[in-house]
């Protein structure tokens, strides 16, 4: 099965309640992710949160919707394909 490369940025409004259900998420397709950064900060009410994975388009979209199903979360990605060079993402 073909895998390619997603750089995924999340961006996640109220952190500090919405944290531990994108954790759920992120932590269910640990397997595909190769690398990943976060940006806390206590005084602000947003954090963001930056995926490197590697995976198959239904697993990347399995994970995208579970995390767009999440109220205030917003999900955007550049996709590197093995066909192709790389693209946005659709939205």
């Amino acid at each position: 099965m073909q895998k390619d490369i997603y750089v995924v940025g999340l961006m996640v409004d109220e952190r500090s309640t919405k944290a531990p259900d994108v954790q759920q998420v992120i932590t269910r397709y640990g397997s595909n992710i190769l690398c990943r950064n976060g940006i806390p900060s206590p005084s602000r009410e947003r954090g963001i949160i930056t995926l490197t994975m590697e995976a198959a388009p239904n697993e990347y979209e399995k994970m995208e919707q579970e995390l767009k199903n999440l109220h205030g979360v917003t999900v955007d990605c550049i996709h590197f394909s093995q066909q192709e060079s790389f693209q946005v993402c659709q939205k």
